[in-house]
């Protein structure tokens, strides 16, 4: 992972627009109205995870479409495996408790 990726997922608005990519390709405008923020700041995060190389740009029509580029976050994926097995085994026993339970009460209400 280069240090520019890490760099642009440091910014919580550039994770923002991850999020939204992972969903479907976006134009700027609609990333705009999603994250709230004016064109040109939209436009300075898409150009840092551009160069990142977290996002493309593919053209549809007349459209330019921002979508993720999965590879480097599969390469980020890699490199924290081994770290997943740090976490706190008591977190994943209760995780799993709390699993069981909701089995056994079934689904919840409204959800």
């Amino acid at each position: 992972m280069r240090d520019g990726q890490w760099r642009a997922l440091a910014d919580p608005r550039r994770r923002q627009v991850l999020e939204l990519l992972r969903v479907r390709p976006c134009a700027v405008n609609e990333i705009v109205d999603a994250v709230g923020l004016t064109q040109p700041a939209t436009s300075k995060h898409l150009r840092v995870l551009r160069e990142a190389g977290l996002v493309r740009v593919v053209s549809s029509a007349q459209r330019r479409l921002y979508t993720v580029d999965p590879a480097p976050l599969a390469e980020l994926d890699r490199w924290l495996a081994p770290y997943r097995r740090l976490r706190n085994p008591a977190l994943d026993r209760l995780g799993d408790h709390l699993d069981t339970m909701a089995d056994q009460d079934g689904p919840v209400p409204g959800g």
